[in-house]
């Protein structure tokens, strides 16, 4: 018989964790230093302080396990957070799954998604140092969003570079963040050399987050009172994520219960390693047994097809370079509905984590998305993002698994925003017009030829 707990766990506002894990202390091997455009030396904070203040560039090559949470940061977080952990029954139900399925819900934040766990602290940082604008990029629109919001909450000017496949599926997003104050541009654009080199090649392009990097990074470069914002990838981001397992932690704690699978979609990595790498600690350290999944879209097959290498964050080579799973900087993807994982590369932690097989990662299609996240929907209530129906889609898998083996395997995935923004990729899935894409071998050979060469 399953195991009787609430449908929701909650944490109360002083039960809210005071620091931030970074997996970085306790990974078997570390990663490779970041390299500088210029001289393909290791980047030093002469590097990085042109677009990023020094408080995170701290904390982006901190070898320490747990970084303390600013008392302002904390106020904020206290504003939305923790959020609840709950428990699938009604999807368990529709499944006839012995198993018992789990989901920290990230969309009760005011930006909908996470992704406002790093931006407030990014926020946060650059104003303590005196920045008055942060310049960012946006796929599907939940990060521009989420620093809007943020920047607000700092009196920061924000401005943000939206690919423009997802700025023309999803104008409301656009709404969102120019109600918040922020100024938003389709990428590519002509504010930026970027953009207009872009376009001069392809009038027609429809942007990448590659492209949408460069112009940001640009945009912070060249004035003096402008920072650069980004909402994965980086080892800070990941750290401030963060809070989500730690808190999933604490809320599985109070009803006895410990995960066998832990699933999230994985773009860039943040919402990935939020949720994922607290309890990759508990495997790296305590050898505790699980299995620990990345969800990709099989357009981006970024871990599953890429390569281990450096190379750069962004398309015009304006970016330090990562040692990342890559497929390659010029890559342009398919205007797949799931905008936040259509991203070349990769967190360099979560990469290095899946190169020593520390973690595992899956592809899975489209169509195959959007009827997991209709039955998701239909079962408890709540319409998912795109993104988050890749872990959805993995996570009804293992739970079927369960259904025919008869193990009682407890999964938790990371329900990482919700899909109010996201109508017309429903419409489309409900007429039945959205389309599979395969990232062939002849696709990744192409998009691989221009990773530079180190060495």
């Amino acid at each position: 018989m399953s195991k009787k707990v609430p449908y929701k766990v909650y944490l109360n506002e002083n039960e809210l964790p005071s620091s931030w894990y970074n997996i970085a202390a306790d990974m078997p091997n570390p990663v490779k230093p970041p390299l500088s455009p210029a001289t393909m030396q290791p980047a030093g904070p002469q590097d990085l302080t042109p677009i990023f203040p020094m408080g995170l560039i701290l904390q982006e090559v901190s070898q320490e396990r747990y970084i303390e949470i600013p008392e302002e940061v904390q106020e904020l977080y206290r504003s939305f957070r923790p959020s609840p952990l709950c428990r699938a029954y009604a999807l368990e139900k529709a499944l006839g799954t012995p198993a018992r399925i789990y989901y920290k819900y990230e969309g009760v934040t005011p930006s909908g998604s996470h992704k406002l766990n790093t931006a407030i602290p990014q926020a946060y940082y650059n104003k303590v140092e005196g920045i008055k604008r942060l310049s960012t990029e946006t796929g599907a629109g939940q990060w521009g969003s989420a620093l809007s919001i943020a920047t607000q909450m700092f009196g920061l000017e924000c401005t943000v570079y939206m690919v423009k496949v997802s700025y023309m599926q999803k104008p409301y997003r656009k709404s969102l963040m120019e109600t918040f104050g922020a100024k938003v541009f389709a990428s590519p654009s002509t504010n930026t050399n970027s953009g207009r080199h872009i376009l001069s090649m392809d009038p027609d392009s429809i942007g990448s987050l590659g492209i949408a990097i460069s112009e940001a990074v640009e945009d912070a470069a060249t004035h003096n009172d402008t920072n650069y914002a980004l909402g994965s990838v980086l080892n800070h981001v990941m750290i401030h994520q963060s809070i989500i397992g730690l808190e999933a932690q604490k809320q599985m704690e109070k009803i006895d219960e410990y995960p066998d699978i832990v699933i999230a979609c994985c773009g860039g990595g943040s919402n990935f390693a939020g949720i994922a790498f607290p309890f990759l600690k508990d495997k790296i350290t305590d050898n505790k047994k699980m299995d620990v999944i990345a969800v990709e879209p099989a357009a981006c097959p970024t871990l599953t097809k890429g390569k281990f290498a450096y190379d750069f964050g962004d398309t015009e080579k304006l970016t330090p370079l990562l040692n990342m799973y890559t497929l390659g900087h010029d890559f342009v993807p398919p205007g797949i509905h799931a905008g936040g994982l259509r991203y070349h590369g990769d967190s360099p932690l979560v990469s290095q984590l899946y190169d020593d097989r520390i973690i595992d990662a899956v592809t899975v299609h489209q169509t195959d998305v959007f009827d997991a996240a209709s039955t998701f929907a239909k079962a408890e209530g709540i319409l998912p993002a795109p993104e988050s129906s890749h872990a959805i889609k993995t996570a009804i898998d293992k739970a079927l698994e369960c259904k025919k083996t008869g193990e009682e395997k407890v999964i938790l995935f990371n329900l990482s925003g919700h899909g109010h923004f996201d109508l017309s990729a429903y419409e489309a899935y409900n007429s039945k017009q959205l389309t599979d894409v395969e990232y062939s071998d002849e696709m990744l050979a192409k998009g691989l030829e221009c990773l530079p060469c180190i060495g």
